[in-house]
């Protein structure tokens, strides 16, 4: 997008937040926003918002007359207590527009069928994001929802999707029952899969651990996928696979630093985002507390969008653990890499307020080859505890989860504190 007509979207964006949200008019009042004159640099004076402004003052960010809201989502309450999120029938528009461009980016046309293997209820945006987007594109859905494996694979024979919307780490079991059940799997309908919630390559765009554990054994294509119940939008791969693609007309992405610069081509820094053409809950300089690599150069594919690596950690949890700054995603790959499966990262403090960091692991989980394995990865070893298989996946599909909970950060949150506790 032309800089003249990305600073034409943006300076609409920040006169529609001060006119309609509360929060906006009092910020750019309070730090003399001055708009009349508006330039790159002006923006970038602009104080960030972050998820505890949205705690804070929740329906002060809401622009629009509560008789004009249409859907009531909220964010899924891995870093906190959830936010709920107001969204227009324009926003839900802009939702399915988002998404049709996603699984376009994804290689998909209204000749494909989906299978949507998240839940759509509990006010879950994606789910409902997916299923508008899929109507937009004018392509097929089969709406199986987390459903078992098997009824997934009765869905796949019987309806024959293209292409599956599912996290990850669901496919290994998913091909696990596949060969329990007999299931010619390699000869199925389904060409390629969405990958949603967790990373399937390396901070350098290469194919991960769970990546080849999946094509190693299916010959699937796989998309990487970045998303956000805030930003109302998604960030896709391209079949070059060489980062996520921003949606420039939808969004303006930065990654900062520390201090809050822009970080150069290539390096890591957290993602804040602007969201363009949003009604009900519009962001300025929303630090979504992601870190991720960034990319600006030109695609392989010919676009010039902006472009995202994986998440590699969340500001929220990162971990100070024996003088060492530790963030979950990379334990969680380093698990991935030795098929330890299920298992579940807790984040404590204890007496002197130091952060723990515990393993929940499988009673058969060989401790001390893992721990071996941990000494010759990480300059820290975790606590190790093991314990059954069930309790670990009641932890992971707990009752209203909607994304597996792999990480759960108890070191503010009294209720994941007891959660654990019980084990």
């Amino acid at each position: 997008m032309q800089i003249n007509s990305m600073l034409e979207k943006l300076k609409d964006a920040l006169d529609y937040a001060q006119e309609n949200s509360r929060f906006y008019r009092d910020l750019f009042e309070e730090y003399s926003i001055d708009l009349t004159s508006f330039s790159p640099d002006s923006f970038e004076r602009i104080p960030f918002t972050q998820k505890s402004d949205l705690t804070a003052r929740n329906q002060d960010f809401l622009a629009i007359e509560e008789s004009s809201v249409f859907d009531i989502t909220t964010t899924s309450g891995t870093t906190g207590d959830p936010i709920s999120f107001y969204l227009s029938r324009n926003d839900v528009n802009r939702l399915a527009t988002n998404e049709a461009g996603s699984l376009s980016l994804a290689g998909a046309s209204n000749e494909d069928r989906f299978q949507l293997m998240t839940t759509m209820n509990r006010q879950f945006m994606a789910g409902l994001a997916y299923y508008e987007g899929i109507k937009k594109l004018g392509a097929g859905i089969v709406r199986t929802g987390p459903g078992s494996l098997k009824s997934q694979w009765e869905a796949i024979l019987k309806y024959k999707p293209t292409y599956l919307i599912a996290i990850p780490s669901f496919i290994p079991s998913l091909i696990a029952e596949a060969k329990k059940l007999n299931i010619n799997y390699q000869q199925t309908s389904v060409k390629a899969i969405v990958c949603i919630g967790e990373p399937i390559r390396t901070p350098e765009l290469q194919p991960n651990t769970l990546h080849k554990r999946i094509t190693d054994n299916w010959e699937v294509q796989l998309y990487s996928t970045y998303a956000s119940t805030e930003m109302s939008t998604a960030y896709t791969e391209c079949f070059a696979q060489n980062g996520c693609h921003e949606q420039s007309e939808l969004i303006y992405t930065e990654v900062v630093d520390e201090e809050g610069n822009q970080v150069q081509e290539g390096e890591s820094g957290e993602v804040v985002v602007t969201t363009l053409g949003v009604e009900a809950m519009p962001l300025i300089r929303y630090k979504t507390g992601d870190i991720c690599h960034v990319y600006r150069t030109a695609c392989s594919c010919k676009r010039t969008s902006l472009r995202l690596g994986p998440v590699i950690g969340r500001k929220d949890h990162r971990i100070k653990y024996k003088g060492t700054t530790l963030y979950p995603r990379s334990l969680q790959n380093f698990l991935t890499h030795e098929n330890i499966w299920p298992y579940v990262i807790t984040i404590l403090t204890d007496h002197e307020g130091n952060d723990l960091v515990e393993l929940l692991c499988d009673l058969n989980t060989d401790q001390t080859k893992l721990l071996d394995a941990f000494k010759q990865n990480f300059s820290v070893t975790p606590q190790i505890k093991k314990v059954s298989s069930d309790k670990i996946n009641h932890l992971i599909y707990g009752k209203n989860l909607r994304k597996p909970q792999l990480v759960i950060d108890a070191r503010s949150n009294q209720k994941a504190k007891d959660l654990i506790s019980n084990l």
